[in-house]
């Protein structure tokens, strides 16, 4: 058998083995979390297995339109009546974010300005490349923002099993409930639409929030009714799974050791900061603690968005923080850290590399 083939079909196999483990103890989005664990486990053996764009692209649109299916119609006219919170946590989050770079800048417990960029929450890939273009160690910053959407998505999926004492919506999952060929064929050609409409216009995430849009507009509007049947979810789940957990390669896990320790202690940092955000938001807008932990918490938002599509709460507040929060991000996110970097004086000058690196 090819190599690459049994890659994967050693993969697939591990990643089915834990999902359905996490799922019998009722973790919520067990299949998520674990292709996860199954992908990081095979790339820091050397697995060399990567997930291409296209499948990557077509995953976000299948969760971008489980999302629009799952919203609330008045989703905006909730967003408008809350407005001071919304912004309020975004500003909070983004503020946290920038001091904890600032202190691991500062005090030098990374290198260079890796903590900056690292700590920046959502649009990784942004954050990576604008480290890169100011001197910093790309690799780590990638392997910061990607630990940092593992740690998230853990810590989410426990809090709201302990939290809420349950797993999963609904109970058991209906493998081979009938499926409505026409709708499903819609739901495909809408997540194809928003996705290549997402990638023309250059949407950030637009494999994402393209589909999620225009879902949400056809579907409001009563001209599509969305049906997406388990095992394509399942699929769609361990395909983003997959893509954050491989991500791990043997080089860069062996190049980031020595600052993994406190990578982690930084990450788990931010964590619990946003945690005090989400405790403050549940008395302020009158939430649950699960749904404004998720709301606040600085992982990806198609991770925890497919966690608390699989969770008891409220999933129309998650969305609209997750995507309010998500464009400060994207318009702040980056000068922020910019002048962060630049308060530091050590942008201009990518910083040594640690010691055993190539």
């Amino acid at each position: 058998m090819d190599r690459r083939l049994a890659g994967w079909t050693v993969l697939a196999l591990l990643s089915a083995g834990v999902s359905f483990g996490l799922q019998a103890i009722g973790l919520p989005a067990a299949f998520l979390l674990g292709p996860m664990i199954a992908a990081i486990l095979m790339a820091v053996r050397g697995s060399g297995l990567r997930v291409g764009e296209i499948p990557f692209d077509a995953a976000q649109a299948l969760v971008g339109c489980l999302i629009a299916a799952s919203l609330d119609p008045h989703l905006l006219g909730d967003v408008a009546a809350r407005w001071p919170v919304f912004l309020g946590s975004t500003a909070a989050i983004l503020l946290t974010s920038s001091v904890l770079g600032y202190v691991l800048a500062r005090w030098q417990l990374l290198p260079g300005t890796v903590g900056v960029w690292g700590s920046t929450p959502g649009a990784a890939p942004a954050m990576v490349l604008m480290a890169e273009a100011f001197g910093a160690d790309a690799r780590l910053v990638a392997v910061m923002s990607y630990t940092r959407i593992v740690c998230v998505a853990f810590v989410a999926a426990l809090l709201a099993l302990l939290l809420t004492g349950h797993g999963s919506r609904g109970g058991g999952v209906h493998w081979f409930a009938p499926v409505d060929g026409v709708r499903l064929a819609q739901t495909l050609a809408v997540a194809a639409v928003g996705a290549l409409a997402g990638r023309l216009l250059r949407i950030p995430a637009g494999a994402f929030l393209g589909p999620l849009f225009l879902a949400c507009a056809l579907s409001v509007s009563g001209l599509v009714r969305l049906e997406l049947p388990p095992p394509l979810l399942a699929l769609s789940y361990a395909v983003i799974g997959w893509r954050i957990g491989l991500a791990y390669t043997k080089e860069t896990v062996r190049e980031a050791g020595r600052a993994l320790p406190r990578m982690l202690a930084a990450i788990l940092a931010l964590i619990g900061a946003c945690a005090l955000i989400g405790a403050l938001l549940a008395r302020l807008a009158h939430v649950d603690p699960v749904t404004a932990f998720l709301a606040t918490s600085p992982g990806g938002v198609d991770s925890v968005a497919i966690i608390a599509a699989s969770t008891r709460v409220d999933l129309p507040f998650v969305m609209a923080l997750q995507m309010v929060r998500f464009v400060g991000v994207l318009l702040v996110g980056p000068p922020l850290a910019r002048f962060v970097a630049r308060r530091q004086g050590a942008f201009a000058a990518r910083p040594e590399p640690l010691e055993g690196s190539a």
